[in-house]
Formats: structure tokens, sequence, C-alpha cells
């Protein structure tokens, strides 16, 4: 095909490139891959802060928040004040499939959005826990770390779903009702960790200094707030082009990341059933007990840094 190929009313270019080194994708490939998932994907970015990872051809990677001034005028947007930079920052919102493509041909590799949708103080749709394995650890941790997680959200009348980050861990989503503080949300994530902590400490750990956790999955409460996570069906930046995609709890033990590429995913869809949506529970209203324990648990970013503080203030001390 020639290289001026238009999808849904985008200008394409260098299809037959490979999308990143290693990636064993081509651009064109990608766009497929972007078509084929769109259903799914998009009613998941709706509306949500759009953060992207973008790989330009001889350069690194780089994390795009900011639209650049050549966006489309047709790309929803919206701008939001980032109180750490002291500037607006204007946001994409991935909310159709020509928004997707346009992306998807400036090279953006992964998709990762806000936790609300709509409004920043509407606070997050989900709880969500990221469960990270040790470096040389085996997927089946993380599995493990996934059911501890489960267990911990069972045993106070709740539930989730879950998907693969794509990466090496999995993310577990607790679909949540609106109007509950951002706060509270924030200290209910803290304290579903620290039970799926105390059931297995052996297995999971909420201990957020890497070098401390003695080979342990991390149980990481620090997706509350104004952070961001990878989207379902969002490709990675890994090796062979894996995907973030959803399973189904009896399913867990089955499957591996390798099985979720932008290759493979396109034929593990189905005929229009959706294992994300299926899976996921209705919203919830977050217990009092869960959310009065996790008030209780310090923010584990915050501990770090005075530790590290302290570390360095003693170093030069002692020197």
């Amino acid at each position: 095909m020639s290289s001026d190929e238009v999808r849904h009313g985008v200008k394409l270019s260098s299809l037959d490139q490979e999308v990143f080194p290693d990636a064993g994708v081509t651009k064109r490939e990608w766009l497929d891959y972007l078509e084929a998932v769109a259903d799914r994907m998009l009613p998941q970015t709706r509306d949500r802060l759009l953060t992207v990872l973008r790989v330009l051809r001889g350069q690194g990677p780089f994390m795009q928040k900011n639209l650049p001034k050549y966006t489309p005028d047709w790309v929803e947007r919206a701008t939001v004040w980032a109180e750490r930079s002291k500037r607006d920052v204007t946001y994409a919102l991935c909310n159709d499939l020509r928004t997707l493509i346009w992306f998807g041909n400036q090279r953006a590799i992964e998709f990762h959005t806000s936790l609300h949708r709509g409004d920043p103080g509407s606070g997050p749709t989900h709880l969500i826990l990221d469960l990270d394995p040790p470096t040389d650890g085996p997927f089946t941790l993380a599995v493990g770390a996934a059911k501890l997680v489960r267990e911990a959200l069972r045993n106070d009348g709740l539930d989730g779903a879950v998907k693969t980050s794509g990466s090496k861990g999995v993310h577990v989503f607790v679909p949540l009702a609106p109007g509950q503080p951002i706060e509270d949300i924030a200290a209910a994530t803290r304290a579903v960790a620290a039970r799926a902590e105390r059931i297995d400490p052996s297995l999971g750990t909420t201990e957020f200094v890497k070098d401390r956790r003695e080979g342990k999955v991390f149980l990481d409460s620090t997706r509350a707030g104004g952070a961001t996570v990878v989207s379902v069906y969002s490709p990675r930046h890994r090796p062979g082009a894996p995907v973030s995609f959803p399973v189904r709890w009896a399913d867990l033990d089955s499957v591996k990341p390798g099985d979720f590429t932008v290759h493979t995913a396109p034929g593990l869809l189905g005929d229009g059933a959706d294992a994300w949506t299926e899976e996921m529970p209705e919203p919830f209203v977050l217990p009092e007990d869960l959310v009065a324990e996790g008030h209780t648990i310090p923010i584990a970013r915050v501990v770090a840094m005075h530790e590290g503080k302290r570390r360095a203030r003693a170093a030069r001390e002692s020197g």
C-alpha cells in the first residue's frame, strides 16, 4: 500500500516500519490491533485524561501528557491545573476510533488513563491494586497475590475483576459507587493491601522500598487519587508487544503474560463477550471498617520519602 493510506479520516505514514525495536510488529499491524480492540477499549478510556508513552524512530520512549500543538482540532481534550508543575496541562480524551488511530499513527505505544472519569473531583471509579512480582519471580507469584487480594475483598463483601498488566504483574479493579471521598478510597486501598498481606505475609508485601521486599509480590496500593493506570487492552513497550488483557478469575491459573500480544489478542476476543465487563461486579460503597483501618495506615510513598531523607541526613552527619 502507498504511504498515504487513510483510515477513519487519519492520514497514515511509515506503515511497514517496526513500531518500536523488538516489537515484532509493523505500524500497520499496530493499527490493525487498535481497530480490533476499539469497541472494548474505548468505553474504558472514554472521558478519562490520557497519558501516552510514545516511541519515535531513533529515540527512546517518553511519556506525553500535554497535547502537542499539531494535534487535530477534532481530538477531544480537557485542560487541568497541575499543582506539581504549576501549569495547565491539556490532556487528550480518547473517546473515538479516529482519536485512537491518530495516536497509533503517532507511535503511541501505551495508553494510561486517569482513575476518574470527567471531573477530576468526582474521584476514582475503581479501587485498584497493582500486584508486582519480584524481577526474577514467576508470574504465578502475581496470580497467588491476586487471590490474596480477592480473599481480602470478599471478606468485606467486595469483589473485582482482574487483568494482566501487560508486563509481569496483574491489576485488580474494584468498581466504586460515585460520591465517595477520594481520601477514603485511597485509605481503603491501603487497607485491602494490608489485609491481603496479613493473609500470607510470605507471599505479599506492602513494603514500598524495593530492596526490602525479600522476593515477595509488592501489593501496590498507590494507584489512587491523581495516579494513572494502563488501560485494559493497551499494548506495552516490551519485546513482543504484550498487551494488558482481562482474564476471568477461573482462568487465572492457566495463563501467562506472553499469551496476550498485539498479534494474539484479537483472536482471543471471542464473539461479543468481554471478560472485563462480564467479570466486573456492580459498583460498591466501601465498608466503613475498611476505610477506618486505611486511615490508620501511613501512605507508603510518603513513608519511603521520609526514610530516604533520614538516611541521607545520617550519611551526611556520619561523613
